[in-house]
This record gives structure tokens, C-alpha cells and sequence, in this order.
């Protein structure tokens, strides 16, 4: 009986065993695929937010967005950057102020209501 037990136990240990050089290997894998990300411009720590962010239910992701603001501004500190750049083209469009923006130095592409309008006119 106790040969069967040491084989038994003998077994689930080289299973493990297994299971970690191929947990080793998808960790390698992974690394690499955040290293060619950044060789082509991506950002490696951003795309591991994203990541996250993906996994978890959109209540819960809707709910940690509004903590971290909520944290963020007891602590005087500023908002999203993305709640950063609505209130600046809202400050612009409020003060007639168009805001474009030129990528690869190609047109200008609109980024608020009232640069959309100026575009809209000069080209009619």
C-alpha cells in the first residue's frame, strides 16, 4: 500500500512540476509580447491597466473610475486626463477658442465645437 501511496504522491508532484514550466513559459511569452509592444511605441504599463480594467465587470470598473476621482480630488489633486481635456475644450468653446490638432503634420483635425465650426466655414 505505501508503494502505491509513493507513486501516487510521486506523480502529482512531477504534474506540478510540469505545470509550473509551463506556467514559467506563458510568463516568458507574455513578457515578450509586452516587449515588442514597447519596441513599436506602445506603453507596456498602460496596456497592463487596460488589461485589468478589461477583466473586471463594468459596475466594478465604473466604481473604481469613480473612487480613484473622488480620492483623487480629496487629495487636491487633478481629474482624468481625459476629464482634464473636456474641460479645457469646454473652456475653449465657452471662450470661442478652436482647438486642432495636426497629426503626422497632415490636416488639422477638429477637437471641439468651435474649431469644427471655423473649419466648416473657411472651407464653404
Amino acid at each position: 500500500m505505501a508503494n502505491a501511496t509513493d507513486d501516487r504522491l510521486r506523480l502529482l508532484i512531477e504534474r506540478a512540476e510540469r505545470l509550473e514550466e509551463e506556467k514559467q513559459g506563458i510568463a516568458d511569452d507574455i513578457k515578450d509580447v509586452f516587449l515588442e509592444a514597447k519596441a513599436v511605441g506602445y506603453c507596456p504599463k498602460t496596456m497592463k491597466q487596460v488589461i485589468k480594467l478589461r477583466k473586471m465587470k463594468p459596475q466594478d470598473r465604473s466604481e473604481q473610475e469613480m473612487l480613484l476621482e473622488t480620492y483623487m480630488n480629496a487629495l487636491g489633486m487633478e481629474g482624468t486626463p481625459l476629464g482634464n481635456w473636456a474641460a479645457t475644450a469646454a473652456k475653449a468653446d465657452a471662450e470661442g477658442t478652436g482647438i486642432s490638432m495636426s497629426i503626422n503634420g497632415g490636416e488639422q483635425i477638429p477637437l471641439n465645437k468651435t474649431a469644427a465650426r471655423k473649419m466648416a466655414e473657411a472651407e464653404a
